[in-house]
């Protein structure tokens, strides 16, 4: 790469480097529009202005670390989810678009207008966020053990102009007393310590106690819907984001602590991704 170099000389440098990589030009484009503080279409309306050496500079050095395998999230700091725009940091998962779903399904939940709403390992605050922007009245409580994740949330709560969804530093149900609430959500960890998808892709670079719960994935989901029980108003709802495989051991956990109206939704690569249930 020389110096002086135009957008679209740039953009071809860029997918060449990443071309072993799944999205090389969507990457690419990515980190070149937030080094430059503009959007994607701006690259593409004016492919040949020429960049700054000093923006060239930056961007050649999150392309390499793009190369091996560090997320885009992390090199440009944000990530859009449902209708937000969210900061991230390594500290917690970044929002994967299949936990969108969870959201939609949530939102068609037949429940009070003012409901109570707990969202359990809330993270960036994705969910937690997603929900109060789409029901204001709803009072949305997002809890996360890792005090900086808790504070990462809080954050995203007042830049998407939602200050009023509370967060809380909390291992599961640990610091909610005797609160009760008419849904609880979650993306809890849900991948088996010895996955190969932990070697895989972003996960490389995330913290391994947001995506890995025991040897079948399955530790901190039976806490959730056991504990769930003791915090769910009569009638609540707890639906969980979980691994594709797993729908039918959650089935029998619900089942075995006596939840109602069980059922489950497939993402949009037809692999069961959401179970819910209601407590009597």
């Amino acid at each position: 790469m020389t110096a002086g170099s135009s957008i679209s000389e740039l953009l071809n440098w860029a997918y060449q480097q990443l071309s072993a990589g799944e999205s090389p030009k969507t990457d690419a484009r990515f980190i070149l529009a937030h080094c430059m503080g503009q959007s994607t279409t701006y690259l593409m309306t004016w492919p040949d202005k020429i960049v700054d050496e000093d923006i060239q500079s930056h961007f050649q050095k999150l392309v390499t670390k793009r190369k091996i395998g560090h997320p885009v999230a992390h090199l440009i700091g944000t990530r859009d989810f449902w209708t937000l725009s969210l900061e991230v940091s390594p500290d917690t998962l970044i929002p994967r678009p299949e936990t969108e779903l969870l959201v939609e399904q949530a939102l068609h939940l037949p429940i009070d207008q003012t409901a109570k709403v707990l969202d359990l390992g809330t993270g960036t605050g994705a969910i937690a966020l997603s929900l109060a922007q789409e029901k204001p009245d709803w009072q949305v409580t997002g809890v996360d053990v890792i005090e900086s994740a808790v504070a990462l949330a809080k954050r995203n709560g007042i830049a998407n102009l939602l200050p009023d969804v509370e967060f809380l530093q909390s291992s599961w149900f640990d610091n909610l007393n005797a609160r009760t609430f008419d849904l609880i959500v979650s993306n809890p960890p849900y991948v088996e310590s010895d996955s190969h998808y932990l070697l895989e892709g972003d996960v490389r670079f995330e913290p391994a106690s947001a995506l890995t719960s025991g040897k079948d994935g399955l530790d901190d989901i039976k806490i959730i819907i056991e504990q769930s029980l003791k915090h769910l108003e009569s009638g609540g709802w707890l639906m969980i984001e979980h691994g594709y495989n797993q729908s039918e051991d959650l089935a029998k956990l619900f089942m075995q602590y006596q939840y109602t109206h069980i059922f489950h939704k497939k993402d949009l690569n037809d692999q069961p991704r959401i179970s819910a249930a209601q407590k009597p």
